[in-house]
């Protein structure tokens, strides 16, 4: 097979050497999507496209031999875009590498399709579910005329502190990440963490050289001043562009969306939002006080209120918004939770009752008889059926990866077992090592 490709950067993570990184003549028409990748003398399938913007295209690729998965990210060849993002998102992401909360880039190369069009390419971690998914899955209507709360405190006390930590050591090194939202928040499975992607509008603090920065909705009013001024060809004196506060512009409006399941974008529009932000996020929180009346939620309030203050010098810092009471309160999931967030660790409801949990043969023997049912799916690493609670009759299972684990959500979830319903949930794997099992919220 004739060969063709070539190597740019070296790895900072486990994963293929991106100096080994080919892809084989022929393997990609002009205008469609790859289907193969040979990266360190294996193919790799092109299983999906994840996702296409204006300069890029994200696809989800893996290793047959190895069953391993990767994210490719193809910038668009012979465009502008394409070349700045390229440039800029892995200039960035060399810099800060190795931090949990930030997607890993394991390296980058060239592309050229069987009609000679190079593209460049990066080589990254392959994420889960985005915020973006979690809000439109996880949106509950309306209760009495009221919104109800879209996500457990659990999660957004999560995400919170994941994308926070994330933004504090970002921010510490000088950048700005300059476009964050729901889509670039992404769950992963194997390390039960948020993390921060797509670098290719972020730029060192002081050196902002693209003046169009942020997603509608999301962009603080610094920067739509920016930005129209930009689209009038005109700059502000000794404007030395925007800082780090857009990112906590843009993350106050996450939060809020996720506590009270309401797209923000039209609301921010409004001159009532203009003239008097605080006082919509307070009504915003009365509501849904009446939905969760127990749960303390004048911590995450006044977090919220601290980021969307119209001045950016008196926003809150990523480091500050970490010191927060909010982040002492220890929440306990839902059980909507562990259906949405994947982790190696898969628990089973429904399953077994109180009678065979005393008698020892009988408890023995499905012991057996679930780990040979499980196995089927994936490596089982360890098996765990509480006699007593917490957890008591549940069926805990640990698989070898997150994959493993999902695809056995999948295949057991409305299952019948001795004539019983099954019920799969994820589990946290943290808390189960710990022996921590959690009372869930129904």
């Amino acid at each position: 097979m004739a060969h063709c490709g070539s190597a740019e950067a070296s790895a900072k993570a486990q994963a293929p050497r991106p100096d080994s990184i080919k892809l084989p003549q022929g393997s990609v028409d002009q205008g469609m999507k790859p289907v193969l990748f040979e990266i360190f003398g294996e193919l790799w399938t092109v299983q999906s496209r994840l996702g296409q913007g204006v300069s890029a295209s994200v696809y989800q690729v893996s290793s047959g031999r190895a069953s391993t998965t990767a994210a490719v990210k193809e910038f668009q060849a012979d465009t502008q875009g394409g070349d700045y993002g390229y440039h800029n998102e892995r200039s960035v992401l060399e810099d800060i590498q190795g931090h949990k909360n930030i997607v890993t880039l394991y390296g980058v190369f060239t592309n050229y399709s069987c009609m000679g069009v190079a593209t460049r390419c990066l080589l990254l971690e392959l994420l889960d579910v985005s915020v973006c998914d979690l809000l439109v899955r996880g949106s509950s209507g309306t209760q009495g005329g009221r919104p109800q709360q879209s996500h457990s405190m659990w999660l957004v006390q999560h995400c919170a502190r994941d994308i926070l930590e994330a933004l504090s050591f970002l921010h510490r090194k000088g950048y700005v990440h300059a476009d964050l939202k729901p889509r670039n928040i992404l769950w992963s499975a194997d390390d039960e963490c948020f993390k921060l992607i797509d670098f290719g509008l972020s730029f060192k603090e002081g050196n902002q050289d693209v003046k169009y920065i942020q997603t509608d909705g999301y962009r603080a009013p610094e920067a739509e001043h920016q930005n129209s001024l930009a689209q009038e060809g005109l700059e502000l004196l000794g404007d030395s562009g925007c800082t780090s506060a857009v990112d906590m512009w843009s993350l106050g409006i996450i939060l809020l969306e996720m506590f009270s399941g309401i797209k923000l974008k039209e609301t921010i529009r409004t001159q009532k939002w203009k003239d008097n932000s605080a006082a919509i996020v307070d009504h915003l929180f009365a509501s849904n006080s009446v939905v969760c009346p127990a749960i303390p939620v004048y911590h995450i309030r006044d977090l919220i209120k601290s980021m969307l203050l119209n001045k950016p010098k008196q926003r809150c810092s990523a480091k500050t918004a970490l010191l927060s009471p909010f982040f002492s309160i220890p929440f306990a999931p839902h059980i909507e939770d562990l259906v949405l967030l994947p982790t190696p660790v898969l628990r089973l409801l429904n399953l077994i009752d109180d009678s065979h949990l005393h008698n020892e043969e009988e408890y023995e023997d499905i012991l057996e008889d679930m780990k040979e049912e499980c196995q089927k799916y994936g490596s089982v690493v360890s098996l765990l059926i509480p006699k007593e609670n917490p957890g008591k009759g549940q069926v805990f299972v640990e698989y070898a990866n997150s994959s493993d684990s999902k695809e056995a959500q999948r295949l057991l979830t409305g299952r019948t077992f001795d004539g019983k319903l099954v019920v799969a949930t994820f589990y946290p794997l943290s808390a189960y090592k710990r022996g921590y099992l959690y009372q869930t919220v129904q």
